[in-house]
């Protein structure tokens, strides 16, 4: 049993890890070309590790320290995040599950979490390209889930 969880464990990881990157390449590409209307969440994770850091009283990084540290948190937690899209049949239905779930929670959530909404909630297009965005990473974690998934059959 150990070898069939093992088995499934690295590619679930690779999957989202591809997802992850996928992500944050769009993200940093589209807020370089479209700087009026593009998802910032790139200010989200900063805001949101500032505010750990004077919680637990930690002196506060400068800001490319702390854009390092909040791209690094990214792609690790949508990672893990996307790892849930998993091998077998279904992954890219799951990607996009997740992707659209995440999209959606990118919107809605940074405000009530006392981040702000503007970074993800600006415009219409903001909002649309905050979703579209996440679900990419799902598709990616999903097609790269699927691929996995034909080598090992």
């Amino acid at each position: 049993m150990k070898k069939t969880s093992d088995s499934t464990l690295m590619p679930a990881l690779l999957s989202g890890l591809a997802g992850a990157v996928a992500l944050n390449v769009l993200h940093e590409t589209v807020r370089r070309l479209r700087p009026e209307d593009a998802p910032r969440m790139d200010v989200l994770g900063m805001r949101g590790l500032r505010k750990l850091l004077a919680k637990a009283d930690a002196p506060q990084p400068d800001e490319d320290t702390a854009y390092g540290l909040t791209v690094l948190g990214d792609v690790v937690s949508n990672g893990l995040y996307y790892s849930l899209v998993g091998a077998g049949d279904g992954a890219l239905v799951r990607g996009v599950v997740l992707g659209v779930a995440a999209g959606i929670g990118g919107v809605m959530l940074p405000g009530p979490m006392g981040l702000g909404e503007a970074p993800s909630n600006r415009t219409p297009q903001t909002k649309a390209m905050t979703v579209a965005w996440y679900t990419v990473g799902g598709i990616v974690a999903g097609l790269v889930a699927q691929r996995f998934g034909k080598q090992q059959a």
